[in-house]
C-alpha cells in the first residue's frame, strides 16, 4: 500500500459517519444507502477511486474543519493549507455550501425539513434520513436541487425558521441568476484562479513544489474574496468569450471507430466546426493534429476542442498501430500551446480523451507513488502523487479530461464508453441550463463512480485537470 493510501486509511479511521458522508459529498460521490453499514470503508473506496493527491486531501480535511488531522496526520496546519489553496480550489463551492448548512442543522431542524418534503421525496427515503446531506442528495437525484436551482430548499429553510441558512442560499442563488442575465454579481460564489505553473508552495517535505491542479470541480476566477458565514464568496465572475458564429474547431479522432458520430452531433449542437477522423495510425493522428493546430482560423475563434478515442500504452496513444512507439499525450497538448498555436493564446483549449490500456501498463498509468523521471512538474520525493504522465496540463487555459480503462472492454459486443456516454449527456444538459463546464463534469464524475461501484471488474479511471483562468460556458 502506498504512503498516500496509508494516510487515507489513517484519516478515515478518525472520522465520524457524518464526516465521512460530508467528504464523500464534497467529492461528488455519495450514496447514502451504502454508508450505514461501513462509512469508513465506503469513504476509502471513494477517495481511492478518485486518484487522490495530498493537496486535494488537505483541502477536504480543511473543508470539514478537522484541523487536528491536518496537524497530526498530514504534518501541516490550517493557515498553511489556506495559503496553499488561496488561488486554487478543487471542491465545488456549491457543495461546500451544502455541507456547511448540513453541519449547522440540528435534529429538530432535520425532522421539520423532512416533514415539509413529505410530498416531494419518497416516504422510505425520508424515514432513513440521518443528515441534511441525505436530503440534498435525494433532491439532486430528482433534479429538484442543483447549483442553479435552490428555491425549494431556501423556502423550506425559511419555513423551519432557519433564516440564517436561507440567506446564505439566497445570496448564492441570486448571483447565479445575475450571471445568467449577463450582470456582474457583487459577490459571486466561485473558486479563484489557478496559479501559474511556476508557482511553488511550501507545505511539507512530502508535497513541496507540487502544483495543486484540479481534481474534481472547480470554478476559476480572478477576483477578490469576501467571507460570508463559513463559505467563501468572490467578486465578479470572469468568463471566456464564446461567440456562437465563431465558436471554433472541434477535432474528433476516433481510432476505435465506435463513438465519433455521437460526439460530432453534440459538438455541432454546441456551435463548433467539427472535423472528424476515424481509424488513423499514430503518424496520421499526429498529422491531423498538426494540420488543425496550424489553421489560421484560430485567431477568430473563441475556443478549441479535441476529442481522442484510442488504445494506449501508459501515456502513449497507439491509435490503430499494433506495436511501436505511440503518440505521447504531452505531445498532443504541446501542439496547441500559445507558442505552437498562437491563435489560441488566452483561449480555452478543451481535451476529452478516452484511452483503452493495452498489456499491463495500466498498473503504472495513473498509479500512486510514481516518481517523475522526466524532470517536469512533480518532484521525485513527493510520494503518493499521480503518475506524472497523467498530469498533462502545464500551460494556462487548458481543460484536460482523461479517462482510461482496460483494452479488453473493446472486445465486448456493441461496447460504448461509460465516460463518453456521461460526457455527451452532461454537455447536452448544459445546453438547456447555463452551467459552467467544471460543474457539468461533476455529473461525469458521478456516472463513472456509480458504474465502478456496480461493475468493479470493468472500472474506469477518470482524471480531470485544468489551468483555466476564467469560467467556460458552452451553451
Amino acid at each position: 500500500m502506498s504512503s498516500l493510501y496509508h494516510t487515507i486509511s489513517q484519516i478515515t479511521d478518525e472520522l465520524s459517519t457524518d464526516e465521512c458522508k460530508r467528504i464523500s459529498y464534497l467529492c461528488g460521490a455519495l450514496d447514502t444507502d451504502k454508508f450505514s453499514t461501513d462509512p469508513r470503508g465506503m469513504l476509502q473506496s471513494v477517495l481511492c477511486q478518485m486518484r487522490m493527491d495530498y493537496v486535494f486531501l488537505m483541502e477536504l480535511i480543511l473543508r470539514i474543519k478537522r484541523y487536528d488531522l491536518l496537524r497530526e496526520v498530514l504534518s501541516t496546519n490550517k493557515s498553511t493549507v489556506e495559503g496553499l489553496l488561496k488561488n486554487s480550489h478543487s471542491v465545488s463551492e456549491y457543495r461546500v455550501l451544502m455541507a456547511d448548512v448540513s453541519e449547522d442543522m440540528d435534529t429538530e431542524n432535520l425532522k421539520s425539513l423532512a416533514f415539509l418534503l413529505r410530498g416531494t421525496l419518497p416516504k422510505h427515503k425520508l424515514e432513513n434520513v440521518q443528515s441534511f446531506l441525505d436530503i440534498v442528495v435525494e433532491l439532486e437525484k430528482l433534479d429538484q436541487l442543483s447549483s442553479e436551482k435552490m428555491d425549494l430548499i431556501e423556502h423550506c429553510l425559511r419555513s423551519i425558521h432557519r433564516a440564517d441558512l436561507a440567506k446564505k442560499i439566497s445570496h448564492y442563488q441570486q448571483t447565479v441568476l445575475m450571471t445568467k442575465q449577463g450582470s456582474s454579481p457583487p459577490d459571486r460564489l466561485t473558486f479563484c484562479t489557478a496559479p501559474s505553473p511556476s508557482s511553488s508552495f511550501s507545505v511539507s517535505s512530502a508535497s513541496r513544489n507540487v502544483w495543486p491542479v484540479s481534481k474534481l470541480c472547480e470554478k476559476p476566477t480572478a477576483v477578490k474574496k469576501k467571507l460570508l458565514g463559513t463559505s467563501s464568496y468572490c467578486q465578479q465572475e470572469e468568463v471566456y468569450s464564446m461567440q456562437r458564429d465563431r465558436r471554433g474547431v472541434c477535432l474528433i479522432i476516433d481510432c476505435v471507430g465506435t463513438e465519433a458520430d455521437e460526439l460530432e452531433q453534440i459538438f455541432k449542437a454546441l456551435h463548433f466546426c467539427v472535423v472528424t477522423h476515424k481509424l488513423l495510425s499514430v503518424r496520421d493522428v499526429q498529422s491531423a493534429l498538426r494540420e488543425v493546430a496550424h489553421q489560421q482560423g484560430h485567431y477568430r475563434a473563441s475556443a478549441f476542442v479535441c476529442c481522442v478515442i484510442s488504445r494506449s500504452r501508459s501515456s502513449d496513444l497507439l491509435a490503430t498501430d499494433s506495436h511501436g512507439p505511440g503518440l505521447n499525450l504531452d505531445t498532443v497538448r504541446r501542439l496547441f500551446t500559445s507558442d505552437s498555436c498562437p491563435g489560441l493564446a488566452g483561449k480555452p483549449k478543451l481535451f476529452f480523451i478516452q484511452s483503452y490500456e493495452e498489456s499491463e501498463a495500466q498498473s503504472c498509468a495513473g498509479c500512486m507513488g510514481c516518481g517523475d523521471e522526466e524532470g517536469g512538474e512533480l518532484e521525485t520525493d513527493a510520494p503518493g502523487l499521480l503518475c506524472c504522465k497523467r498530469t498533462v496540463p502545464v500551460d494556462a487555459d487548458i481543460f484536460w479530461s482523461h479517462c482510461w480503462t482496460k483494452g479488453q472492454q473493446l472486445e465486448v459486443p456493441n461496447h460504448r464508453s461509460v465516460y463518453l456516454r456521461a460526457l455527451r449527456a452532461s454537455l447536452n444538459q448544459g445546453q438547456k441550463r447555463r452551467t459552467h463546464l467544471v460543474d457539468l463534469h461533476m455529473a461525469v464524475n458521478r456516472a463513472v463512480y456509480e458504474h465502478n461501484h456496480k461493475s468493479p471488474e470493468s472500472s474506469y479511471f477518470l482524471n480531470l485537470r485544468h489551468t483555466l483562468r476564467k469560467t467556460v460556458y458552452l451553451s
